[in-house]
Order: structure tokens, then C-alpha cells, then sequence
């Protein structure tokens, strides 16, 4: 059975949150993070520490609160109670300081479409306050890393799926931020585009920065993760280092499903209609 572990392995934080070891400093602070809507309780009361200069998943079922998190973090969404801290700065007390170290691609984003990719990128480096000509130099790399180079003058309402995901990263790297917050970026997108952001986004991490990303995919969180924590019911049910979450299990997956209480879920004899096409 995964644990969260103790202080001294990472995974619980000072209080006994799930969070970074003592010592190690924190990217982003949650504390008594509650949202409801309606009577619907989305997230019940989260506090979690994640450590700086990780590569982090967040990981959970539909449903488990992930998204609603997430948007919160970044002030995207006011909570119902609680604080966070990005950077030692209160997200919502210190609103402009939290922005501009911290880049975001959100779930089903929505860009300027009737810009070209290049054109994007411009108005969101001169947006915040970014030299025209340094703006202009980023644009140009990132294009060509993320192989948008050949397409930079076609309008974004064009892109595919894999496209739009890269040129929403684009944007939000754009300003070299301290802490990259990702809603399922590779949702969507085709083997060749997922490779494409993974290298950016290892590049990103290796460099001393954050990513913390959402996903229900545990392999992929498991071949990209040093660090996780894992959510379900709006609540935190383990965090800590890849290896400590998940434990003497053969797989994250494993850990997870043994975690959010799915793990011994079949579909037994529920279904016995299904199939049995040559019984007819």
C-alpha cells in the first residue's frame, strides 16, 4: 500500500501537509483550500506543498477536483477559503507579482484566433510589458523549437489540436516564468507534438524551473514525474516523490487505483449480456 511518507522523505511538509521536504524550497504553498458550487464541493480544504525545481503531476480521476485546483492556484477562480502562494507571493493579495512569474495553459484554452501564431506570441510578450525586440527573439526560437516555424503566419483558428496546445506553450513561456502550471496539455495531441513539448518542457525543468501538470494518465505521469501528488474527492490522498507515492506497487497506476479505493473494481458479472455475438 502507498503512503505520503514523512518529513524527512519529502512527502509531508511542516504541519504534516503533503508537501516538500524541510529544507527544500517551496514553488507553490496551498493552505485550507475549499471550493464549493452549490452543494457541490469540489475541492474540500487542500493544503500541499510543491517543491521548487520539480516536475510535478497532479494526478486523479475525472471529477476529483484537479482542474478546479488548478485554477485557483493560478487566479483564475477565488476560493471559497483558503490562501495560496506562488513564489512567497499571495495569489490573490499580490496578484501582479504571482503573474508575472508564472506561466499557465489552462483547459480548453481559448487564444486570439484571428491572429497567426507569430502574431500571438507578439501581443502576449508586448502585453506584459516585454521589449519589442526581445519579445520578437523568444517568438522566433519557440516557433522553431516547437516546429510552429512553418506555420507562424497561418491565423490560429486554423491549428490543430497538437498546434494550438504548442502555441498556447509557446505563450506561456514566453515571459521565462518560475512556475509553468499545465491542465492536461497532452490531451488531444498526436505522438509527434507530445515528443515535441516533453523535450521543452524536460529542457524547462532541468533549467531550475517548476511544472506542475494535471493528468489522468498515470503512465505518462510516471515517465515524466520526479514528484506527485495524487487527488480524488477534492482532497489530498498522497503526495511526495514519484518512488515514495507509489510505494512497493509494481506501477503508479497501481498505487493510484489502490489510492482513490479502485483498485479491486471490476465489471464482474454485471455485463454478462455484453458480447456474445455468435450466441445469437
Amino acid at each position: 500500500m502507498p503512503n505520503q511518507g514523512d518529513a524527512t522523505g519529502g512527502a509531508v511538509g511542516a504541519g504534516g501537509a503533503p508537501g516538500a521536504p524541510y529544507g527544500e524550497r517551496a514553488a507553490v504553498r496551498v493552505e485550507g483550500l475549499w471550493k464549493r458550487f452549490g452543494e457541490q464541493v469540489a475541492v474540500a480544504g487542500i493544503d500541499l506543498e510543491l517543491p521548487a525545481g520539480r516536475f510535478i503531476g497532479l494526478v486523479g480521476p475525472n471529477g476529483a477536483g484537479k482542474t478546479t485546483t488548478l485554477s485557483m492556484v493560478t487566479g483564475l477562480l477565488r476560493p471559497d477559503m483558503g490562501r495560496v502562494l506562488v513564489a512567497g507571493h499571495d495569489v490573490w493579495a499580490d496578484p501582479v507579482a504571482v503573474k508575472s512569474r508564472i506561466g499557465v495553459l489552462p483547459e480548453g484554452l481559448r487564444m486570439f484566433e484571428r491572429l497567426s501564431g507569430r502574431e500571438l506570441l507578439g501581443y502576449m510578450g508586448r502585453l506584459r510589458g516585454m521589449p519589442g525586440d526581445e519579445t520578437d527573439k523568444r517568438a522566433t526560437q519557440l516557433l522553431d523549437v516547437l516546429d510552429l516555424a512553418g506555420s507562424q503566419h497561418k491565423l490560429v483558428v486554423d491549428y490543430s489540436t497538437g498546434m494550438r496546445k504548442k502555441i498556447g506553450l509557446a505563450a506561456a513561456l514566453l515571459h521565462n516564468p518560475e512556475v509553468l502550471f499545465l491542465d492536461e496539455p497532452f490531451e488531444g495531441v498526436d505522438p509527434v507534438s507530445a515528443q515535441t513539448i516533453r523535450g521543452v518542457l524536460e529542457r524547462y525543468t532541468a533549467s531550475g524551473a517548476t511544472v506542475v501538470f494535471s493528468s489522468h494518465v498515470m503512465e505518462l505521469v510516471e515517465s515524466l514525474c520526479d514528484w506527485v501528488a495524487v487527488m480524488a474527492g477534492g482532497r489530498i490522498r498522497a503526495a511526495g516523490p514519484l518512488a515514495h507515492v507509489r510505494g512497493e506497487a509494481p506501477t503508479l497506476q497501481a498505487a493510484f487505483l489502490e489510492l482513490v479505493g479502485a483498485g479491486g473494481r471490476t465489471a464482474g458479472d454485471a455485463l454478462d449480456w455484453l458480447g456474445g455475438q455468435a450466441a445469437r
